[in-house]
Formats: C-alpha cells, sequence, structure tokens
C-alpha cells in the first residue's frame, strides 16, 4: 500500500492531482490532503473526488489514473 495526497491548487485545467508520497512532484505540505493508504491510484483518485470532484492521477507517479 501507498500513501496519497491531492493537491488542494487545481491546475490551468480544473485538475487536483493525485500523487504518491514519493513523487517529484508531491505539492508543498501546505499545499497538499492526505487522503490515506491504497492499493492503487483507483482508489486514491476516487477519495479526491469525494472533496474535489475533478480529480485526476498525476501523469508522472499515477499514470494509470491520468486521463488527458
Amino acid at each position: 500500500m501507498k500513501h496519497y495526497y491531492v493537491n488542494k491548487i487545481k491546475q490551468s485545467n480544473g485538475d487536483h492531482e493525485v500523487h504518491e508520497l514519493s513523487c517529484i512532484y508531491l505539492p508543498s505540505v501546505e499545499n497538499r490532503e492526505y487522503l490515506g493508504l491504497f492499493n492503487d491510484c483507483k482508489e486514491a483518485v476516487k477519495k479526491a473526488k469525494e472533496k474535489y470532484t475533478q480529480s485526476n492521477g498525476c501523469y508522472f507517479c499515477s499514470n494509470s489514473c491520468h486521463k488527458s
């Protein structure tokens, strides 16, 4: 299982990106919200969408959940 976070600040396209703890693009502490421990990014994105309906996996650390 991995720790996942969502960026509180939306991207220019409106997405709130979901990142693994080890991601090189993990937002700063004040700009991220902890989602929890999950088996995969799909579960983490689902959790993020409870608060940020337009959530998306990070292209780099959660690519299988990234939608263009």
